[in-house]
């Protein structure tokens, strides 16, 4: 339940290097201990809640409206279980920046851990990206991606988006237990503050437009760059004539003939056309409200009210001392449930039912 919102603002600053590194650590017994208390499905639950998440970068070191903390938090997580699949049950791929580019090949060496062939979860992170960077044009850039997978295949994805214009973040959060239908409302949950005019393409309300979408691509190219330019000169209404005045017909004639000439069958194939991106896609699916009157959908799909940016650039007042002694706290009440002294998880057990 929504019961305000929050306008995090972007705060320059990096994590101190003392603390990144205790970061690391902490985070490392934190997840371990989930997965000996529950399995690593619960762990992917956990990550995929946008609150819990949150709470879990705090108790990481940042104060509670810190930016930074969604990129620096998955970094400490992917740091401290490196090395730890089999014990962990998890696969970490993926970061910020170029690290996000490297994904597919993070995965595809972690398949000899795994009991599923990669090349389906590699599908899955770029049409999970392509879902975030191209079937949702909400302003926000998206610069981070990372994959978390357990190893039978099961997944969460945590996605992470800069709008330059409000210096405002928005986080994605994608489970694969939710996920029914990958183009249609397939989020867990979108962080941030609702704001200006937004194209979902993966609306439940859109469904009978991405039909249409996927349709038109079996159309000349000719034709459509025909049916864009008439698109460009009519009088539609204020929203159509944002979405079309950066589109240049003639320029997307190669993705029309590389669409024409595949003719995917959905819209999750077409989205996975190299090639297709925002232009593309809000082109067609405005084409084809043209020709076949099937509506596109402007409403937001941000479903919790929060957002946040960069760090302070100052140490964080964080008494060393006692963040040590929680880590082998932690450490020692894992290694003594394994040899069945369960007494420390047991406080564990009692604070998750608390917070529940």
């Amino acid at each position: 339940m929504r019961t305000g919102i929050a306008n995090l603002p972007l705060h320059g600053g990096r994590v101190p290097r003392w603390l990144f590194e205790r970061m690391v650590k902490l985070a490392r017994v934190i997840a371990l201990a989930i997965v000996e208390e529950f399995d690593p499905v619960f762990f992917l639950h956990r990550v995929s809640d946008p609150f819990w998440f949150q709470a879990f970068g705090c108790i990481l070191g940042f104060d509670w409206h810190s930016s930074g903390l969604t990129t620096t938090t998955c970094g400490a997580l992917k740091e401290g279980l490196k090395g730890l699949e089999m014990d962990s049950g998890l696969i970490i791929a993926g970061g910020k920046g170029a690290a996000s580019r490297r994904t597919p090949l993070e995965l595809e060496t972690a398949g000899q851990y795994m009991k599923v062939e990669p090349a389906s979860l590699i599908r899955l992170s770029r049409l999970v990206a392509k879902v975030d960077s191209a079937a949702i044009q909400d302003g926000y850039q998206l610069y981070h991606h990372v994959f978390i997978s357990t190893l039978d295949g099961q997944w969460s994805v945590i996605q992470q988006g800069m709008n330059d214009t409000n210096r405002q973040a928005r986080r994605y959060h994608w489970l694969s237990s939710t996920v029914e239908n990958l183009v249609c409302e397939p989020h867990k949950a979108i962080c941030c503050n609702k704001q200006g005019l937004c194209l979902n393409l993966v609306a439940a309300e859109g469904e009978a437009n991405r039909k249409a979408t996927a349709e038109i691509t079996g159309i000349g190219p000719d034709k459509l760059v025909t049916e864009l330019k008439r698109l460009k000169n009519l009088n539609l209404p204020r929203e159509h004539r944002i979405l079309i005045q950066d589109i240049a017909p003639e320029r997307l004639y190669k993705t029309f003939v590389a669409t024409y000439e595949r003719t995917p069958h959905d819209f999750e194939e077409l989205l996975g056309i190299k090639g297709v991106g925002p232009k593309s896609l809000r082109a067609l699916s405005l084409v084809a409200e043209l020709l076949y009157g099937k509506p596109v959908s402007f409403r937001d799909p941000a479903r919790y009210s929060f957002a946040h940016g960069g760090k302070d650039g100052h140490p964080y007042p964080v008494d060393r001392k006692t963040y040590d002694q929680t880590i082998d706290m932690l450490h020692t009440a894992i290694e003594s449930s394994r040899i069945g002294q369960s007494e420390q998880l047991g406080a564990l057990r009692r604070l998750h039912a608390f917070l529940d």
